[in-house]
């Protein structure tokens, strides 16, 4: 069986050897491998850290959005599955903007008196406490995703309640994609949904997808599969994959990188070397 501890530490400071020259620190990489073949099979580097996700957390937002189509909670329509579709698709913000005000029941505008802020705020938690009564303690993904920042009540949550910003681990992202991988999210149903919607192609130069070719799939070889979510802002460059390779193997990989988001080599070097580990 092959050592995924090994395969990822030794790959991290590889990793980190070669980027040193532009400061990459070893507190700013975050990596979570599984082996979906493999029960339990599973390794991390810092895979526990607190880690602003940028947009890696619309992957929350989709499982939670099929979790209350599943309920009945909300009513399926055009409109929301086009938001779906352009959240994960093309990472859209203002379409993650509008998943999150029809599964919370909040909607962004001017300030609020500090009571009505509160209650506010405690339906903007929905997605958390259903993420929380799962076994997702680590998390938090009760803001929307911006361009330009939050504004109005948006901002007085961020000065007022804490934590301040979402916060994803890699491990609590990879536990998330493994169950959409093995159709458990929700339902088989629902988690083939997801996976439509995950799919990339890294391959076609016709359909250049930078989700795809700019991050994890840029080490992939072309026979193998990707659905994929990745983030990136200022301060952040993360990705989380579903890997099929040719042979059938299936793993999930989640690298997050803090401070290096111009850096666009670190994320596929560090994927090359643990799918490189893999095929040892």
């Amino acid at each position: 069986m092959v050592n995924l501890s090994k395969i990822v530490n030794e790959s991290v400071v590889a990793t980190l050897e070669k980027f040193a020259a532009a400061k990459l620190g070893a507190e700013e990489v975050a990596v979570t491998l599984m082996a979906l073949d493999q029960p339990s099979a599973t390794a991390n580097y810092r895979g526990d850290a607190p880690i602003y996700p940028a947009s890696v957390v619309k992957l929350f937002y989709l499982v939670a959005a099929h979790q209350w189509l599943a309920n009945g909670q909300i009513s399926d329509s055009a409109e929301l599955r086009r938001a779906l579709h352009d959240m994960i698709v093309a990472s859209g913000n203002e379409a993650t903007a509008y998943v999150l005000d029809v599964l919370t029941g909040t909607t962004s505008g001017p300030e609020l008196p500090l009571k009505e802020l509160a209650q506010w705020h405690e339906q903007r938690n929905a997605v958390n406490r259903y993420f929380h009564t799962r076994g997702f303690p680590e998390i938090n993904a009760n803001r929307k995703t911006w361009h330009d920042g939050p504004y109005g009540r948006d901002r007085q949550a961020v000065d007022t309640f804490v934590p301040a910003r979402n916060i994803l681990t890699t491990n609590a992202t990879a536990r998330l994609l493994a169950e959409i991988a093995q159709g458990t999210c929700v339902s088989p149903d629902h988690s083939s949904q997801m996976l439509e919607l995950l799919h990339r192609n890294f391959t076609d130069p016709h359909r250049a997808d930078p989700q795809a070719c700019d991050f994890i799939g840029a080490a992939l070889p072309s026979t193998a599969r990707l659905w994929s979510k990745a983030g990136y802002m200022s301060v952040a460059r993360h990705d989380a994959a579903i890997i099929q390779l040719a042979d059938g193997r299936k793993f999930i990989l989640v690298i997050f990188t803090e401070k290096h988001s111009d850096e666009k080599g670190i994320i596929p070097d560090l994927a090359a070397r643990i799918l490189a580990g893999l095929n040892t």
